[in-house]
């Protein structure tokens, strides 16, 4: 298996999973004091391996400006609306609306780094786009176009735009040789301390629910959700940009349907297996070995150990 294909079934695995398990984070205290929890032990756990293992933890300089907008992102804002999104939604149907980041991607790509769009990649993108909008459609005819499932899919929407906004603020870092690890720990801990901020806002109440399922969600989210999956997308923008890795939210909706289909009764439809079987189709175009080929000079450094 090619490192890169490692790093994406990683980052796909446990996301697709995540999606579920948020549900356990909901309900006993606000979404901010969640997502503040979630990532002010994500960055304490990546910290303290950085030390056991002997790796600087201080970013240089010039790498604070790339971790405050990755915090603002990618670990705060985009979170919040995900959390708030899924108070709403299935998680399933969360995740196919998240999945929208595989082509904002690619367009914020050309807007920012001014990087051309492969055609390969954009007809991948549509292409797997067109499967994700079919899997959606039979969720949202349930609700129609008021009410919750409306606010929701406008929530993920917007956590989408955050997010991707977050890969090319990484994927910027990678060319000016900001080292990955230590950059995403203290990202991770900016990004807890502004929801701090946003839930005292709020009026949240800073309590910790007396439960296995939530403490044992919030360990797996801030653990592999957190610090394995993130680091495994962020090393995949720096090898192959925000374009391609953003694909990787393309194929976390199946996944997490498929979690849905065992674990909270959803229902396959027609429209749904054909939607399953274009967003395959979109993921083997960006996938194929063409794709994937990059000369060395070309590469953006990979700056994870």
């Amino acid at each position: 298996m090619s490192p890169i294909l490692g790093l994406y079934l990683t980052a796909v695995l446990i996301w697709g999973s995540t999606w579920y398990v948020i549900e356990f984070q909901l309900g006993a205290v606000d979404p901010a004091v969640s997502v503040a929890y979630r990532f002010g032990l994500a960055a304490v756990l990546l910290m303290g391996w950085l030390v056991a293992r002997g790796q600087k933890v201080i970013p240089p300089r010039h790498a604070w400006r790339q971790v405050a907008l990755v915090g603002a992102f990618t670990f705060s804002t985009n979170y919040l609306l995900v959390y708030l999104a899924t108070e709403r939604l299935p998680s399933g149907l969360v995740a196919v609306a998240g999945s929208a980041l595989s082509l904002m991607n690619v367009l914020n790509a050309r807007i920012f780094l001014r990087q051309p769009i492969r055609p390969l990649v954009l007809l991948g993108g549509l292409v797997g786009m067109s499967g994700v909008v079919l899997l959606f459609l039979p969720e949202l005819r349930v609700d129609g176009l008021t009410g919750k499932a409306a606010v929701g899919l406008a929530l993920v929407m917007l956590s989408n735009v955050s997010a991707s906004l977050g890969s090319i603020c990484v994927q910027r870092g990678a060319k000016l040789g900001v080292p990955l690890l230590p950059a995403t720990a203290w990202s991770m801990a900016f990004g807890a301390v502004l929801m701090v901020g946003v839930a005292l806002a709020r009026g949240a109440v800073f309590s910790f629910p007396a439960s296995l399922s939530y403490a044992a969600s919030l360990a797996y989210l801030a653990l592999f959700g957190s610090v394995i999956a993130f680091l495994a997308y962020f090393s995949l923008i720096s090898r192959i940009g925000a374009d391609r890795a953003g694909y990787v939210a393309v194929m976390i909706p199946i996944l997490a349907l498929i979690i849905s289909t065992v674990f909270e009764g959803y229902h396959w439809s027609a429209a749904a297996f054909i939607g399953l079987a274009l967003a395959v189709a979109g993921n083997l175009l960006v996938l194929g070995p063409r794709t994937w080929r990059k000369p060395e000079a070309d590469a953006a450094p990979a700056t994870a150990s």
